[in-house]
């Protein structure tokens, strides 16, 4: 029986904050997957290893986690006063289909390097040394990213001595600045809201904040569910009885916000919205067996990704975090003390991470202009991959 060959695709493999994805520059791509369709999610499933009942990505690039089944399809930007055009998959594990219903906060932090490296950005604005700013366009919810790469000798410098709690080895610091972070109708509280009450049948009913701001997320109290906040992967991933209980508060908080007119959808729409909890400071081991001292952070949160708890912070929803607590009265803002807060340090799994922003209310509504925060970002390898020619 004859069967297709391989064939070889330009690619590099890139860690961004604490996820790693496959990059490809749009023209790389075979002309079939170049355009939104079957064909380009078919190509970059085969690429990640998905669908994978086993749920190890055993015959691809990813990592059998929500971190690590990311690819990302760059090009120069169609936007004006733009560098790049930014649109992130998140790609399912164990199920045929890949979600782009939001952005990838922490591989932002690899886009602007990708794009200095592989020419996507005007050589007139390198500067020989010191710091690159890159305008993003961030394709996925439409919203502009300023990342502030630094350059040493004409090229990206990667390494550095900035540490990123989640990530094993320290690095170059990158500024990444979420302009204008509310979704595309400028609604940061998609019910008017602060909080909400939630309800979901055969679960219970809980307070919540329902936000629109870096990734569409709902905000609960860590005690409401019983916790503390201070949990750790094993504890919540562990327990596949604890897991369908989150996805159903997740399906009727996004039936809530509007995202989806029917519970069933929420099946399909596993990226967003994400499902956070939050809890006032306290002591704990993160991951690595580092002390986080209740005195040196303003808050506890924990947040679940593609189904399963995350074992940082996604920088999308560490925007929604930063925005949340600079609005006095949302669940977070109460977490970290209430009042007026333009940063805050919160505690995840693997540590800690800082993120500002700047809020402000206008004619009776909440704006926001900026979120921010630090990442890193590597090229792992770089080269191309190889599929099926007649997987897409």
């Amino acid at each position: 029986m004859m069967t297709a060959p391989q064939i070889k695709i330009p690619a590099t493999y890139m860690r961004g904050g604490t996820s790693k994805g496959v990059f490809f520059k749009l023209d790389d791509l075979p002309e079939q997957a170049r355009v939104p369709g079957p064909a380009r999610d078919a190509l970059l499933q085969r690429v990640i290893g998905s669908p994978d009942p086993y749920g190890k990505h055993t015959d691809g690039m990813g990592g059998a986690t929500s971190s690590t089944s990311k690819t990302v399809i760059l090009s120069k930007s169609s936007q004006p006063e733009h560098d790049v055009d930014y649109l992130f998959g998140q790609v399912a594990i164990d199920k045929a289909f890949v979600d782009w219903s939001g952005n990838c906060g922490n591989l932002t932090a690899a886009v602007g390097s990708f794009a200095i490296s592989n020419g996507l950005v005007d050589t007139s604005h390198i500067p020989q040394n010191g710091i690159c700013t890159v305008r993003i366009w961030q394709a996925n919810i439409g919203k502009t990213i300023i990342a502030h790469v630094p350059i040493t000798n004409g090229e990206v410098q990667e390494t550095g001595d900035f540490e990123l709690d989640g990530v094993t080895f320290p690095a170059a610091e990158v500024v990444i600045d979420f302009m204008d972070p509310a979704d595309a109708t400028g609604a940061i509280f998609p019910t008017g809201n602060l909080v909400d009450t939630l309800e979901v049948p055969g679960v219970g009913s809980f307070p919540a904040t329902f936000i629109n701001a870096g990734i569409p997320t709902i905000f609960l109290n860590a005690a409401d569910l019983g916790f503390d906040g201070t949990e750790l992967q094993d504890a919540i991933n562990g327990s596949a009885e604890m897991l369908q209980r989150f996805e159903t508060i997740r399906a009727y908080g996004a039936l809530q916000m509007g995202l989806i007119s029917d519970i069933a959808e929420a099946a399909s729409r596993q990226h967003t919205p994400k499902i956070a909890f939050v809890a006032p400071p306290k002591s704990y081991s993160a991951s690595s067996g580092k002390a986080v001292a209740a005195a040196d952070i303003d808050l506890l949160v924990r947040a679940l990704s593609m189904g399963k708890l995350h074992h940082a912070m996604m920088g999308t929803a560490a925007v929604a975090i930063g925005t949340a607590a600079a609005i006095p009265g949302t669940l977070v803002n109460l977490a970290a003390g209430s009042g007026k807060l333009d940063a805050v340090r919160f505690g995840h799994p693997s540590g800690t991470l800082r993120v500002g922003a700047a809020a402000e209310q206008q004619n009776g509504d909440w704006v926001v202009t900026k979120a921010s925060m630090s990442r890193s970002a590597r090229v792992l390898m770089e080269g191309w991959v190889r599929v099926p020619g007649d997987c897409f």
